[in-house]
């Protein structure tokens, strides 16, 4: 039997054979989401007050709409490719040639084609194309809103925000409604989360499979890219998988170096996977063939000792604050090398809120309420300063009605915890 296959049967991983094997809708009133999705962001905008939002965000226009195109391309090229919602009415503006796209969806009122204000697209006229941009996003919004409106938008290029500025628009950050809205999921959303956080654990199988002295950490970390599109998920966001000494400090990303025999081998997965949705767990393995180290082990228990302790005390109800003063109090000699959050949201990717070490909370923290419905990733990195390796784990978790739900089902090592 092969270490797929052992963590394939194992009863906490149950269902990963049977992941996507479907279509991609089966069980999952797709449907419903977008819906619901919608409704969430138009909620947030007339709490706020905002009468309509351009939205550019790749991962806000799949949230709000549905339409994915180009999400990576689109991230770093903008306005290639926006979304307009008001109460009454979705437009999508598409990317040149890919208006097909947007089509047959039920959160989209009408599809036209965008124009890139950019540099790139501009080159030295990019001040008059910026104008005209802006110009025809008004004169857009106010025919449907009318002239008294406050219109929320967010990274687009600061010339487009000074061009809607010097026209009169009354303009706000359309961050907050966003991340308010992603926030609580739905029943639906769960279903999304749970196909992707499958799919990803299915290729975490097989990365640790494929563990073995002499393969790169650029090799072994493919075999999960391999697998997510495989399984129809999107891409990974990072390219967090470290070995041996390159495991501490944390947040080294894969590089060409040889993996030794009975090092540690860390990664943190920062898939965007099936429907969107974001698959966040880490796991740190050890490569063999002689067993773990007293010092491995103890990095180890510690960053689960966290982890778990972390969990136990998340309530719905719960503040921030109270969070963080309840959480785990890193030992001094990891303090310094520790990971930058306690916790946080997650959802079609990261997200609003962040939970902070007790220590960070009175520079870094804000205080609200976890509420059900949020999806939350307990963190935790143990790696002493100045020392040759570290651990990292983290576990996705779901906020209910009387308490919390694990997501991530990956096990854990019991070498590791012996």
């Amino acid at each position: 039997m092969t270490m797929l296959d052992w963590h394939a049967e194992r009863t906490d991983l149950a269902g990963l054979r049977l992941l996507d094997q479907a279509p991609e809708s089966e069980g999952i009133d797709l449907a419903a989401v977008r819906r619901y999705r919608l409704q969430r962001v138009r909620e947030q905008m007339h709490k706020h007050g905002i009468g309509a939002l351009i939205i550019s965000d790749p991962v806000n226009i799949r949230y709000a709409s549905g339409a994915r195109n180009m999400q990576v391309f689109c991230s770093r090229n903008t306005p290639s490719r926006y979304l307009l919602v008001t109460e009454t009415r979705n437009i999508l503006f598409e990317f040149t040639g890919c208006e097909h796209l947007g089509t047959d969806f039920e959160t989209i009122d009408e599809v036209r084609a965008s124009s890139t204000a950019s540099f790139v697209a501009a080159g030295f006229d990019i001040v008059t194309r910026e104008q005209q941009w802006a110009k025809d996003m008004l004169s857009g919004i106010h025919e449907i809103t009318g002239k008294d409106v406050t219109i929320g938008i967010e990274r687009m290029n600061a010339g487009t925000a000074i061009a809607l500025a010097n026209l009169g628009a009354r303009l706000v950050d359309a961050q907050l409604p966003i991340e308010m809205a992603r926030c609580i999921k739905s029943s639906e959303e769960m279903k999304c989360i749970a196909a992707s956080l499958r799919a990803t654990e299915k290729g975490v199988a097989k990365l640790r499979e494929a563990i073995r002295p002499g393969i790169t950490e650029n090799e072994l970390w493919s075999v999960l890219h391999q697998s997510v599109i495989a399984n129809n998920g999107d891409y990974i966001e990072t390219r967090l998988l470290s070995s041996g000494h390159r495991t501490n400090p944390w947040f080294q990303e894969s590089a060409s170096k040889i993996i030794q025999a009975n090092e540690l081998v860390a990664l943190d997965t920062d898939v965007v996977g099936c429907h969107g949705y974001y698959s966040d767990f880490s796991r740190t393995f050890h490569v063999g063939p002689s067993a773990p180290t007293n010092e491995q082990k103890t990095l180890y228990k510690l960053a689960y000792e966290q982890v778990q302790n972390n969990i136990a005390i998340i309530r719905p109800g719960m503040s921030f604050k109270e969070y963080s003063d309840k959480a785990w109090n890193i030992p001094q000699k990891y303090h310094k090398n520790r990971y930058y959050l306690s916790a946080h949201g997650v959802g079609m990717t990261g997200e609003y809120p962040y939970l902070y070490h007790h220590a960070d909370y009175p520079d870094a923290g804000y205080d609200g309420i976890i509420e059900p419905g949020m999806t939350l990733c307990v963190e935790s990195y143990i790696g002493a300063d100045n020392g040759t390796q570290g651990v990292k784990l983290e576990e996705q978790l779901l906020v209910t009605e009387t308490g919390t739900k694990i997501l991530s089902q990956f096990p854990f090592e019991t070498d590791l915890l012996a």
